[in-house]
């Protein structure tokens, strides 16, 4: 089964929440990529169009600009951990939290022949789990790493955890991947 690593929105406005994601993370690309797997990263941002009134991002409404990620500034910018990694890869710029609205995601996965799909970074219980959903919904396979996503804190991150296990997908750990990905 081909299975594809998604790598989400490592960025330096999300720093405090990866210290135990980031080496999971790294771990994770490298196995990928010693396969020779399909890997892509997203990276978040907001326009300045999108970031100046009326709003038409919903989440820039609900954050307001100053709570929003301005494409190009420093909190937009990748980890740089992960940018050497993001190096000829497929980087995915998203404005919501779901990486596969209008970005022509799934096409690049149909194309690839994806089955299913390993989630990992940051949010947990937002763009990570909105993103799984949606690889569910569109019928991959979906697995979401616990020890590879950080959020704001342990509540939302195991909130994350919980809602997308029960309904959606694995919740699996580094080493599950690890051993039967390859």
């Amino acid at each position: 089964m081909t299975t594809a690593l998604f790598v989400i929105d490592m960025q330096h406005v999300f720093l405090s929440m990866t210290t135990t994601a980031l080496p999971n993370i790294l771990k994770l690309i490298s196995h990928f990529k010693a396969r020779s797997l399909p890997l892509l990263f997203t990276q978040h941002g907001h326009s300045k169009a999108e970031l100046t009134p009326p709003y038409t991002n919903q989440l820039v409404r609900k954050w307001g600009p100053s709570g929003s990620i301005a494409t190009g500034s420093v909190d937009w910018e990748f980890l740089p951990e992960i940018k050497q990694e993001a190096e000829g890869y497929p980087v995915v710029a998203k404005n919501t939290y779901d990486a596969l609205i209008g970005t022509g995601l799934e096409g690049l996965l149909r194309d690839k022949g994806v089955e299913r799909v390993v989630v990992c970074g940051v949010m947990t219980d937002c763009c990570c789990d909105t993103t799984a959903r949606s690889a569910f919904n569109r019928g991959f396979q979906t697995w979401l790493v616990e020890d590879a996503c950080g959020s704001a804190n342990e509540r939302q991150h195991e909130g994350g955890l919980r809602g997308f296990g029960f309904a959606f997908g694995e919740v699996v750990a580094t080493e599950d991947v690890v051993r039967l990905v390859g």
